[in-house]
């Protein structure tokens, strides 16, 4: 019987050390990627902020200000994601206060992303009166105008938590962002709020694609900076379509858990996160700094400090 007792408890041993060496294993799988694209990120933000005429161009702007929510969306993320894979256990306030964080940036990202295809499109469309329109103190107010909406949805889903109706403020699951919805009435808001939010934004970008191409019909229209400027709402179309992905993270993860097992569904989960998460966080710098002529070569001048090549005035339009 001792035998029987000691073999057991052997056994559970040496799953809990398999599970914390696993544990150990995907965290810093996840966390280095992670910490390269934060470099990355850090490097075009240092990048945008070390010349006049990127700070003088609402464009550039604008590429800024989605950067800093991508980095803090990304950086948050990781955070959350560490404290789950040491098994700590938060109080509803402290879990709250970061996953309204993530929310709050993740918001700001595809507001951004409208701006930025509304700014080509003036360009291309209005390239007279585009100096006027989109002046870098227009710029800054429509930000400041995204961050206020972004704000009042947090401040609209602080008022619909529930946390008196709990027996205890000390959470009996992992911090994440689902697992603030509590109640009902947030999670059809935040569903709702969600779909809102990406059909409104996906109509806006493809309204100034159409509009970019018709104008490039037009015998007065610059057909190479048309032709520029509907490459890149494409692309603000797939950038917003990955920002879509982190919405169906959490019921992608419900539907797989049912059909896999468990040591499967938890390696899955973690190319997942990577994929979904912290990939789609640092493609604005991987597009940006590579097409765009200006900040190629200085953003290759801070991620290899030996190497420094010309760089090629930014055209104004």
């Amino acid at each position: 019987m001792s035998d029987a007792n000691q073999s057991q408890s052997n056994t559970s041993s040496l799953q809990q050390y398999q599970g914390i060496l696993e544990r150990a294993v995907f965290s810093t799988l996840n966390t280095l990627p992670c910490c390269v694209f934060l470099f990355i990120n850090g490097s075009m933000l240092f990048t945008l902020r070390s010349k006049d005429l990127f700070c003088q161009s609402s464009r550039y702007v604008l590429l800024f200000n989605l950067l800093v929510t991508d980095t803090l969306t990304m950086a948050l993320s990781q955070l959350l994601y560490i404290i789950a894979a040491c098994r700590i256990f938060l109080t509803y306030p402290v879990c709250g206060t970061l996953t309204l964080l993530t929310s709050l940036t993740t918001v700001i990202s595809p507001l951004t992303l409208v701006l930025m295809a509304l700014e080509r499109y003036v360009a291309v469309c209005f390239p007279l009166r585009h100096a006027a329109i989109i002046s870098v103190r227009n710029t800054a107010l429509a930000i400041l105008m995204a961050w206020a909406f972004s704000s009042l949805n947090i401040f609209t889903q602080v008022i619909l938590l529930s946390l008196e109706d709990l027996p205890t403020l000390q959470m009996k699951d992992f911090c994440s962002y689902v697992a603030m919805l509590v109640g009902y009435t947030s999670d059809i808001y935040d569903t709702v709020f969600t779909c809102s939010l990406f059909v409104s934004s996906g109509v806006a970008v493809i309204s100034a694609y159409i509009g970019v191409i018709v104008a490039a019909r037009s015998a007065s229209a610059d057909k190479a900076l048309a032709r520029k400027a509907r490459n890149t709402l494409l692309l603000h179309l797939v950038q917003l379509g990955l920002s879509l992905s982190s919405t169906i993270y959490i019921p992608l993860l419900t539907a797989l858990s049912r059909i896999l097992t468990r040591i499967v569904f938890v390696r899955l989960q973690n190319v997942l996160y990577v994929c979904i998460f912290i990939f789609p966080r640092c493609l604005s710098s991987l597009i940006y700094g590579i097409r765009d002529q200006s900040i190629r070569p200085v953003l290759v001048y801070h991620l290899c400090c030996h190497l420094k090549l010309p760089v090629v005035p930014v055209r104004q339009v």
